[in-house]
């Protein structure tokens, strides 16, 4: 049964999930090796964990959901992995939530 609701929320995740790699990267790697201060590492990088976790749960989903391939699955992981790739692909990802939702 799609949900029209899961691709709206698998965005929303991929943008938090996006936003707090950059964070872990970009803010709190420095400030562990700069300024020898782990904490906001371990806290930042917690939340970035789950929102991982959550992230790949909901590709499977919408993956399932919508019938999309396997190629498509491994876009989105790679888009995780990758600095800024889940900003790239959201263009994709809005693209095909309308028409889905149309």
């Amino acid at each position: 049964m799609k949900s029209t609701r899961t691709y709206s929320l698998f965005r929303k995740v991929a943008l938090a999930e996006g936003i707090s790699f950059l964070v872990l990267l970009f803010i709190a790697m420095p400030v562990k090796y700069l300024l020898h201060e782990p904490l906001p590492v371990k806290i930042v990088g917690y939340a970035h964990g789950f929102l991982f976790v959550g992230f790949m749960v909901l590709a499977f989903t919408v993956k399932s959901e919508y019938n999309r391939t396997w190629l498509w699955g491994i876009k989105a992981f790679i888009a995780s992995i990758i600095p800024f790739g889940t900003f790239y692909m959201e263009k994709q990802w809005k693209s095909e939530e309308a028409a889905v939702n149309s």
